[in-house]
């Protein structure tokens, strides 16, 4: 490197914050001093969120970034998050009657050949297990309130499979200590202008606080607002309504019954008849928010749908409405600024792509960035890769939506070929005689793997037809086995498991311990 380079980032919140620690990490910035880092971050701008979920992608960027998970979770008030349980997404309920499906984050068990799931294809209909609770024993464990680990597992391992709930303001505030541990600069103050050079690139951006602010590259973490790449560069935003329907939330936190409450470790997904609930658990409550399309309610019927599925409460609950548009920016990086979180692009809460997106993003971030030459040599790259995985995303979030068989127009639309991706069509109509593989995605490109997709796929029902090719699996009573050794496995992990909340209560309390139990 001939000489540093400043990177400044623009808003704190989840994205600014999160950029700033993983880059200073990434670059070792306190020690080589080759890289400067600063945040701008503006006093007066809240950031959104009322519990947040993530993958589990997640616990890997801590470990990167030197947090202490219990520190982590006790700081956050984060509970462990092991899926997501659907309810009522595949019929419109009738006389009081409820389905459900669950979408767990481990992997199925894996078996040698072809896997379990052309045996569970093969199986009567009417007797077998439910996909997901057939080929791991996730579900159970999760149903039965169980957490994940134990609490001599140690910082970010266990069994199962898993991620978090926490307070999206919380994490804020322990991704900037960590960041400015690792020697970023933290600056506080509101951009008043943007001016731009000769080329169209941003040669200062303007704060009422410290005057003019210059970098070689600027990564803009301003939100929905997208200061820098939406209003001074232009970038063009691409909307995505005519596949994902919701443009509206409507959200609230609400206390528990009392402080011992039974606390489940999976988001639960409900839905409604113009969209659906998210219900998070953290510590010492409860987010939840009704996601919906305005075009097929209210605001006031959406504040109605929400209360109804709260149930009477004894104290005044404060609702919030945020308006969003599906999309997201084809040019995420213009020359020499970056977009990243909200100012990049923003689908809808399901199945918590947000976080997911953002880790995505600083990891290209991080390993493209030029040492030397033009700062925007990656952006074509960088561009390519993640309006893929935009497009992927929109194709697994439609899923959900596209296979159901509920009755109100908000669905039926939903369900309407023509709103379907040509992408998803296609692999739909594959599906239909053999189930999804490794081989229909590019692993660089998804966040999802192909077993996510099996997951959602027969968790709501979808026929894949693998008769005519029953003489090709002749493993089936060694598959038999292996099911009733799932279900053993299942068992005994509720009784070795604690219970949820009372691993929370002694994470909390003393952090966990690496001794065997």
């Amino acid at each position: 490197m001939n000489s540093k380079r400043n990177i400044l980032i623009v808003g704190g919140g989840t994205a600014g914050w999160l950029t700033a620690a993983y880059l200073a990490k990434f670059f070792d910035i306190k020690d080589q001093q080759h890289l400067s880092i600063t945040v701008l971050e503006s006093p007066d701008i809240g950031i959104i969120g009322v519990g947040e979920g993530t993958f589990p992608t997640i616990r890997n960027t801590l470990k990167f970034l030197g947090i202490d998970e219990a520190q982590f979770m006790r700081q956050t008030s984060a509970t462990f998050k092991q899926g997501i349980r659907f309810a009522d997404w595949v019929k419109t309920p009738q006389n009081g009657q409820h389905e459900h499906y669950f979408h767990p984050f481990e992997a199925p068990f894996y078996t040698e050949g072809a896997g379990l799931l052309p045996y569970w294809l093969l199986q009567d209909e009417l007797t077998r297990l439910p996909f997901a609770q057939a080929v791991t024993f996730q579900k159970r464990v999760a149903e039965a309130q169980r957490a994940p680990k134990r609490s001599h597992e140690g910082d970010f391992t266990g069994p199962l499979n898993y991620a978090y709930h926490f307070d999206s303001i919380r994490l804020a505030q322990v991704l900037a200590d960590r960041a400015e541990a690792l020697g970023v600069r933290h600056l506080k103050g509101t951009v008043t202008g943007v001016d731009l050079d000769d080329t169209g690139a941003i040669a200062h951006i303007l704060t009422d606080a410290h005057g003019a602010l210059t970098a070689d590259l600027y990564i803009d973490c301003t939100g929905f607002r997208a200061e820098l790449i939406g209003k001074a560069l232009a970038a063009p935003f691409h909307s995505v309504r005519q596949y994902l329907f919701t443009n509206r939330a409507i959200t609230c936190k609400i206390p528990y019954d009392r402080p011992d409450a039974p606390l489940e470790s999976y988001t639960v997904s409900t839905a409604h008849e113009a969209g659906w609930t998210w219900d998070i658990g953290l510590d010492g409550m409860r987010g939840i928010g009704y996601v919906y399309s305005s075009d097929h309610t209210t605001d006031d019927r959406a504040e109605e749908i929400l209360r109804r599925h709260i149930g009477p409460k004894p104290y005044e609950i404060k609702t919030r409405v945020i308006a969003f548009e599906p999309g997201y920016r084809r040019e995420q990086w213009v020359k020499n600024c970056v977009a990243v979180g909200l100012s990049a692009g923003f689908m809808e809460p399901l199945e918590s792509t947000g976080v997911v997106l953002i880790e995505v993003a600083i990891s290209m971030i991080a390993e493209m960035f030029p040492y030397n030459g033009p700062v925007d040599a990656p952006a074509a790259r960088f561009n390519d890769l993640m309006v893929k995985r935009y497009d992927n995303i929109i194709n697994f979030l439609k899923l959900h939506y596209a296979l159901s068989q509920r009755t109100e127009p908000f669905w039926r639309d939903n369900a309407d070929p023509v709103s379907i991706p040509e992408r998803l069509r296609e692999l739909l109509a594959q599906w239909r005689y053999r189930p999804p593989n490794r081989y229909d995605f590019v692993l660089d490109l998804e966040s999802f793997a192909f077993f996510n997709y099996q997951y959602i796929l027969y968790g709501m029902g979808f026929k894949t037809d693998l008769s005519g090719g029953r003489s090709g699996f002749p493993n089936a009573a060694e598959a038999e086995r292996i099911f009733a050794r799932i279900t053993s496995f299942g068992e005994r992990a509720t009784k070795d498991l604690p219970s949820h909340r009372a691993l929370i209560r002694q994470i909390y309390d003393q952090g966990f311990s690496e001794t065997a139990a």
